[in-house]
């Protein structure tokens, strides 16, 4: 009797090739502690600031942080840099699945790679200088077409291995119009002459004390003289 043939072996599944990526937008009292803080979070869980904006118009005070920090690292990056964070103006998490077009661009560059290599092989058996530049023609062909499968495998590979986050975080300041700005300004100045008035008067207390003494004394002298 033959035995009886040994089963397949299960299919392993590919791992999952993912981008994730992520924006968040939210006020805060004190721009430059939250900067800090976002700063602080990002060197702990080993990312980097590959681009950071600040805009100034009236009325609001921005910062807007691009972060790279690794994929395993993104969300307790998040939850750390928005700790006490109430409110989120904008907040966008979203996962891009890329497994597909990373299986096919590896087996594009395997399959060129071959067939790079067969034309190597061809090139030592060669006869004559024609078929030398002939096929010397098709390899550059081969490797610009090499280089740029290359080039997009990298790429996939760096959006998996680091996810991207987008932070704006702003500070909103009082907007002084013309007229409440003059009324501010004369505010201040009246408090200013206000002081001023009341150092004047400590320095001349005497005299004012001595001035008061003598209507007081002129006026008793008179009601006695009258009497």
């Amino acid at each position: 009797m033959m035995a009886p043939p040994p089963p397949d072996a299960p299919a392993i599944e590919p791992q999952r090739k993912l981008i994730k990526e992520g924006r968040v937008e939210y006020e805060t009292a004190r721009i430059e502690e939250t900067r800090q803080k976002v700063f602080a979070a990002v060197e702990k869980h080993k990312g980097y600031i590959s681009s950071d904006e600040e805009y100034t118009a009236p009325g609001r005070t921005s910062n807007t942080l691009i972060i790279r920090v690794p994929a395993d690292n993104f969300d307790n990056l998040l939850r750390e840099a928005t700790t006490g964070v109430k409110k989120f103006d904008a907040r966008e998490i979203n996962v891009k699945d890329v497994t597909e077009e990373f299986l096919d661009v590896k087996a594009r560059l395997k399959t060129k790679k071959e067939l790079e290599a067969r034309f190597l092989q061809l090139l030592k058996q060669a006869k004559n200088v024609t078929e030398v530049l002939e096929i010397e023609k098709q390899l550059a062909t081969l490797r610009y077409d090499i280089e740029s499968v290359e080039g997009r495998l990298k790429y996939l590979e760096s959006q998996v291995a680091l996810s991207i986050l987008t932070m704006t975080f702003y500070e909103t300041t009082p907007v002084y119009t013309g007229f409440s700005g003059e009324f501010k300004n004369g505010f201040q100045n009246g408090w200013d002459n206000l002081i001023r008035f009341f150092v004047l008067l400590t320095n001349i207390w005497p005299f004012l004390l001595f001035g008061l003494l003598l209507v007081v004394g002129l006026s008793r002298y008179r009601r006695r003289k009258i009497k």
